[in-house]
């Protein structure tokens, strides 16, 4: 894990700026004189917004940073004011589950805004905040997000535009039919499952059992995906809890050595989330044993609980995905290749217009949109490539689109670049090409009916080094589309 890659030592840079902002926010929030549960708020509103907003520019990612507050707030002043509301409080957490989930239609910033909503209810029942405490909060929350926001883009902007965040759920429908409105069903269903039972086994601790079920729903848009992550839940937490009897137990809440502790684990979360999901929720949870430390409740019974209030969780998940409005993971891996033949489709028909001399003509935007397809199906296809997935065929042929579709992305990032180049030359043979390939596309996204034919090349034209490069891109473009038939054709329950 931490030998993993890392081009220009971007994890590690992110990673380090995580822990300085959260760190920052802390100091910020203690030294305005305010107690330690504002400085715990503080803290996670600064971790919150570092760690959730990924929207494709630095402009975006400031306006979403900003508007994290303004969400954040009316959900903990609600959190607070019902705390010793019980069935108003329980409503109120499932109606911001929903609400939460639901915000994921409009892409990243939805979905950074729904989470940190989600957290604000989350973090009033870990703290027991009632309205008492709701002034000091209120003060702290704004201003952790305000010295993260400081450090992202001020003391350490690494960049100018992020490379991207995937898509949290696959795109189209309306209704019932588009996929974040399904899951917001489903995280409802699941988190009052999990609140029902979690107060069961504890009045004081349940909201742990929807914390774990909420967060097995993020990044998750298929039944494959939400199951698979809540087995990683569940091993991220039973290692973390193993650390925290090891290491938060014996410290008992001393102070400067929790502090540094504490940044270690935030350092982790920021490293590891990129590469495996177990990893961090084990700095996660080792995090929050830490914290109950600090606040002077940590004993080992409650480690415990809260490795039964995860399983609660994961159960419900599980079963929310399986009975409540599902989504198979073919049915999701499906959108996502449709989505990408569709790009490259696009990128080639755009790569031939620009070659014959149209400078209105990009394929560059299609070759992006082809790559943020392939994170999302990435995403989707893990449940499948997964080494306990028992459905070897299944894991095969997955193996196959993906490499297929890799393929097809070198190959229209070289015919973007290629066509950019201002002294590359027009041959018809080009159109030729480009043609069978959107042929090609036809016949994968609509294998019944005839598809268009091509024209045919032209012959006798002198040769040109950027054409036979291009020919040779849109060639192996051809070649890799082909290779797709079989495995997308195969029968899906083979």
């Amino acid at each position: 894990m931490f030998a993993a890659p890392d081009p220009g030592l971007r994890r590690l840079r992110i990673s380090a700026r995580g822990a300085l902002g959260v760190g920052s926010a802390v100091a910020a929030v203690a030294w305005a004189g305010l107690p330690l549960t504002a400085a715990v708020v503080g803290g996670l509103a600064a971790l919150l917004a570092l760690f959730t907003v990924a929207d494709p520019t630095v402009r975006r990612q400031a306006v979403t940073t900003a508007l994290l507050p303004a969400t954040g707030l009316p959900v903990l002043a609600l959190a607070a004011v019902l705390h010793r509301v019980p069935l108003g409080r329980d409503a109120a957490f499932l109606a911001v589950v929903f609400c939460g989930v639901a915000a994921r239609r409009w892409g990243p910033r939805g979905n950074a805004l729904g989470i940190f909503a989600f957290m604000m209810f989350f973090a009033a029942q870990f703290l027991e905040a009632g309205w008492r405490e709701l002034p000091v909060l209120a003060v702290a929350v704004p201003l952790g997000v305000a010295v993260a926001a400081f450090v992202r883009f001020g003391v350490w902007c690494l960049e100018r535009r992020a490379p991207g965040a995937p898509a949290t759920v696959p795109p189209g429908g309306r209704g019932l039919a588009r996929p974040a409105t399904r899951q917001a069903f489903q995280a409802a269903a699941a988190c009052a499952v999990a609140l029902a039972v979690g107060q069961a086994l504890s009045g004081e601790r349940w909201y742990w059992a929807v914390g774990t079920t909420w967060w097995i729903f993020v990044n998750t848009a298929s039944r494959g995906e939400t199951l698979v992550r809540g087995f990683r839940r569940v091993v991220g937490t039973v290692s973390g809890i193993a650390a925290g009897l090891a290491v938060a137990v014996p410290l008992d809440g001393a102070p400067a050595p929790t502090a540094v502790l504490v940044a270690a684990c935030v350092f982790g979360i920021f490293y590891t989330a990129p590469l495996s999901y177990s990893w961090m929720v084990f700095f996660v949870t080792l995090m929050a044993g830490l914290l109950y430390g600090l606040l002077g409740v940590l004993h080992p019974g409650l480690l415990a609980l809260r490795l039964e209030q995860t399983a609660v969780g994961a159960v419900a998940a599980g079963l929310a995905v399986a009975l409540v409005l599902p989504v198979t993971t073919h049915a999701a891996t499906d959108g996502w290749i449709r989505r990408a033949l569709e790009s490259v489709r696009h990128c080639a028909a755009d790569a031939a217009r620009r070659l014959a001399g149209d400078p209105a003509a990009d394929p560059a935007p299609h070759v992006a949109e082809l790559e943020e397809a392939l994170r999302g199906l990435r995403m989707s296809i893990a449940p499948l490539l997964h080494p306990l997935s028992p459905l070897r065929a299944r894991r095969a042929r997955a193996r196959q689109v993906m490499l297929a579709l890799d393929d097809c992305a070198r190959q229209a990032r070289g015919l973007a670049a290629l066509a950019a180049d201002p002294v590359a030359s027009h041959d018809v043979r080009l159109t030729a090409a480009c043609a069978r390939v959107e042929a090609a596309v036809s016949r994968l996204t609509a294998p019944v009916g005839p598809s268009a034919a091509a024209p045919a090349p032209a012959a006798g034209l002198p040769p040109h080094p950027a054409t036979d490069r291009a020919l040779a891109h849109l060639h192996d473009l051809e070649a890799a589309l082909t290779g797709l038939a079989d495995p997308l054709r195969a029968p899906v329950r083979a």
